[in-house]
């Protein structure tokens, strides 16, 4: 018996001041973090990310590598599958994991946003399925970037 589920997630995208190679800069960041959040989901499971913009820059969010089966307008590329969400505003992506597992990882779809808005999406099998290979005795999920410095 399959049980998945709804995930709910909220990110909020505003400016956090950051200090990297000896200087403090705002950064627009999600949750005040950086990178953003890591999000946890099973095969099958539905998930939900309100996305409220208190930057003054238009954005959206990419799903790197998740299949937008019937659901290509929560892909997240701005003028593409969705216009951007404006300043002040919020919207509700909704997709279902369908067929996969694995880390992915989610980002701005929009400018030079996608130098801090990102993070990770880790989809775990089913619950009941077992994975490929025998149970590691430890995990650490690992976010590569560039810090833009001028």
């Amino acid at each position: 018996m399959v049980k998945c589920k709804d995930r709910h997630y909220e990110f909020n995208v505003m400016l956090k001041n950051t200090s990297r190679l000896c200087a403090t800069k705002p950064i627009v960041t999600v949750n005040k973090q950086f990178p953003g959040p890591t999000l946890y989901a099973r095969e099958g499971d539905r998930v939900l990310v309100k996305v409220v913009n208190q930057v003054k820059y238009n954005l959206s969010i990419h799903w790197h590598g998740i299949r937008q089966l019937r659901t290509g307008w929560a892909d997240g590329p701005a003028y593409i599958t969705q216009c951007p969400i404006q300043p002040g505003q919020s919207y509700v992506y909704n997709f279902t994991l369908t067929g996969q597992r694995g880390t992915l990882w989610w980002h701005a779809h929009i400018l030079w946003l996608r130098a801090t808005v990102h993070g990770a999406i880790v989809i775990l099998p089913e619950l009941g399925v077992p994975y490929p290979f025998p149970k590691p005795h430890n995990e650490a999920v690992v976010i590569l970037g560039t810090y833009k410095c001028s």
